[in-house]
């Protein structure tokens, strides 16, 4: 009476291993069919949408990200240029208001006027 026992115990396990390769070579054709996938996807289909919404959003950011670089490495160069610019035309306007420039300046538009050999008085209140 026991070897029918484990007899029963072992057709058993061998059908448990049937149904499973059964299962196995069905979820490969499905697979290969592309219904399991299909099957996901409409078991999911908002959080593929939230996923898919989300690397809009990330690659839309990188984009901006990259165009507000390139803006502010143009205005750093153009503050760069306007500074440079600042100091030359400083650097101009102290050398025009030189006395020896001054007076180089009206010889050679040729004016009549001199130079004050008198020191400037100062006036108190």
């Amino acid at each position: 009476m026991g070897s029918y026992i484990e007899n029963e115990e072992v057709v058993e396990e061998a059908k448990e291993k049937g149904s499973q390769e059964t299962k196995s070579a069905s979820s490969v054709k499905s697979v290969l069919e592309g219904s399991l996938l299909a099957e996901k996807l409409r078991q999911n289909i908002f959080y593929v949408l939230f996923v898919t919404v989300l690397g809009i959003v990330y690659i839309s950011n990188g984009y901006s990200t990259e165009r507000l670089h390139r803006e502010r490495v143009a205005l750093e160069k153009e503050v760069t240029d306007l500074r440079f610019e600042s100091i030359s035309a400083a650097a101009d306007l102290m050398l025009m208001r030189k006395q020896s420039e001054i007076i180089k300046r009206i010889k050679r538009e040729g004016l009549t006027l001199e130079e004050s050999k008198e020191p400037p008085v100062k006036l108190y209140r």
